[in-house]
């Protein structure tokens, strides 16, 4: 292998690429000044010319090289945060706009170029005299579905993997659980049409958006309320609106999650507990583990966004720890622990042997009165109490893992005084209550014409009242089933702490829009429903929230964490 050195054509990284990086604190001492190629034209799979910027170290030597395919654009953030950063640290990096984004050429799809684009980067990486063939990906949501993608049938040079927030089931993330995803679907949209084209056409965008949300979300039918905010039609919007069956052929080859039951790339995982890839990404790593994949599991305090933002110096360190380990044969920075979590309540962070550690479900009872008790109803007991959900006046989502600014842990009192909300609390807690593992609630729910939802959710009470979201889930129950029916609504995984003196509290209610679109209670199809019937739901005994409930210090504690109050959990 030869010794290269930076191509004749390299520049400064520009201005403004600079100087973001520059406000981006909490960053290792760079080792090399970085130079970088923009605008190369790196043919796709059908020959599409795909615009792609070099970054690299002004310095002779061998260097390992990440690949970075994007929908996003090649232009802040990814070039200050991926192509200056790791190129400071002694990485090639390679940022690729996919194709009909960020000026590529040929029309853009929602998945089906990925793999064949991926590969075909790889192979105009072997014609470059600089590569030296290990080469590691990295990046965030859909940059992770590239990731994912690529490493379906991974190339023999793919080292490692760094996938950030990141996704691997589309269906799953327009769907996550039977409702329809609206928020995150329109937001997303917005990203991935106009994010590539520039600060300020996303912007307008962005602003368009806002202006329009609560229309798209209070108009009939959904497929036609949604043009006016995202300024034109958009075809895979409407086809996932039309497809909500996982089994549809349209969907085919749109889940490449099993990539990760292969133990080929080694993966480093990312996320939050508050971020809409959370479920996705847990999946994933309980694929990589059941193969025998070397992974690590990081989840923060973070949402979708704060993660890469906040949460950057964590994320950042995190990774660069396992691409030095991978592709430079430097484990000097790795942690002795595969899983690292931020435990809520305490705001430390704990590190654990795997996931989800060892834990005892623990059965809290719902009772007629509202609370929660731990002994299993009696015959005679109180009936649990019923409610109506009205989509005409849909019960309205309050943070949680979403795409939006409100996204996270929220006080949750303005939304627990609707009458469409039913609310169980426990005693305030004698001592520390641990969760750690999956929440779910158990059920015995019929309503009255068989379509509508059920959405749960955990919150932490304090001493003084507030109410504050841990996690959720929500469950789209089957028409047909005949009377009440026992149905499961899991949650979300957690790690939190409820402390002694706080209580802890289940809400109940009918949906959470516009998270989710909400169930019209007529069975009409999501894209063409045009009218609007309530739901009548009642619970019955017995129901009981399960709670994984862990010995108090389950885990080594590292270090407190000192985290902005919008991600406090």
């Amino acid at each position: 292998m030869t010794t290269a050195t930076y191509p004749s054509t390299a520049k400064k990284p520009p201005l403004r690429v600079r100087a973001v990086r520059r406000t981006l604190r909490g960053m290792p001492p760079k080792r090399y000044d970085v130079a970088c190629e923009q605008g190369l034209v790196v043919p796709a799979a059908d020959g599409s010319p795909l615009l792609t910027d070099h970054y690299f170290p002004r310095a002779d030597g061998d260097f390992p090289t990440l690949l970075v395919r994007s929908p996003y654009g090649r232009g802040i953030p990814w070039a200050p945060m991926f192509g200056v950063l790791f190129a400071e640290q002694g990485f090639h990096v390679v940022l690729q706009s996919a194709r009909g984004t960020g000026g590529s050429g040929g029309e853009y799809a929602l998945w089906q170029h990925e793999a064949a684009d991926g590969r075909a980067a790889v192979a105009w990486l072997r014609e470059q005299p600089w590569f030296t063939g290990v080469l590691g990906t990295i990046g965030p949501s859909a940059l992770g579905y590239a990731q994912w993608a690529l490493a379906a049938d991974p190339p023999p040079e793919l080292r490692a993997m760094v996938v950030q927030v990141g996704l691997h089931d589309l269906h799953g993330f327009f769907y996550p659980s039977g409702p329809f995803a609206l928020e995150s679907a329109v937001i997303s949209a917005v990203g991935r049409m106009h994010y590539g084209r520039g600060t300020l056409a996303f912007a307008r965008a962005a602003l368009r958006l806002q202006r329009h949300l609560r229309g798209i979300t209070r108009t009939l039918p959904l497929g036609e309320a949604y043009v006016p905010g995202l300024g034109g039609r958009v075809p895979f919007l409407d086809e996932a609106m039309a497809r909500p069956d996982p089994d549809d052929p349209y969907w085919r080859g749109a889940d490449v999650g099993a990539a990760a039951a292969r133990p080929a790339v080694p993966t480093s995982l990312i996320t939050g507990w508050h971020d809409v890839c959370l479920d996705q990404t847990v999946q994933q790593y309980g694929r990589l583990r059941r193969a025998g994949c070397d992974t690590a599991l990081l989840v923060g305090p973070w949402t979708h966004n704060s993660a890469m933002q906040q949460g950057w110096p964590v994320v950042f360190a995190e990774s660069l720890a396992w691409l030095r380990a991978h592709l430079c044969d430097d484990p000097s920075g790795l942690r002795e622990q595969r899983v690292r979590v931020h435990v809520g309540g305490r705001r430390e962070w704990h590190d654990l042997p795997d996931w989800p550690p060892a834990a005892a479900e623990h059965r809290w009872y719902l009772a007629g009165d509202g609370g929660l008790s731990a002994r299993a109803p009696e015959a005679a007991a109180s009936p649990l109490p019923s409610f109506r959900y009205d989509p005409a006046d849909p019960t309205p989502s309050v943070g949680g893992p979403t795409l939006s600014r409100t996204a996270g842990p929220r006080d949750n009192a303005d939304l627990e005084a609707r009458d469409d909300v039913l609310t169980f609390t426990t005693p305030p807690l004698t001592g520390p209550a641990e969760v750690l593992g999956t929440v779910a609630v158990e059920l015995r729910v019929g309503t009255g014409t068989g379509h509508a939802d059920v959405f749960a959710r955990l919150c932490d009470v304090d001493e003084r009242g507030r109410s504050v979201n841990v996690c959720d889930g929500i469950r789209r129950l089957d028409p047909a089933a005949p009377g009440p029916a026992d149905v499961t609504v899991a949650m979300s995984p957690t790690a939190h702490s409820f402390a002694a003196g706080h209580r802890i509290r289940l809400q109940i209610s009918g949906g959470a829009h516009p998270r989710f679109a909400r169930n019209t209670g007529t069975g009409e199809p999501l894209a063409t429903a045009t009218r609007l019937v309530p739901a009548e739901i009642a619970l019955h005994h017995p129901s009981a929230l399960v709670l994984p409930r862990a010995e108090p210090g389950t885990g080594r504690q590292t270090k407190k964490a000192f985290m902005p109050s919008t991600s406090d959990r």
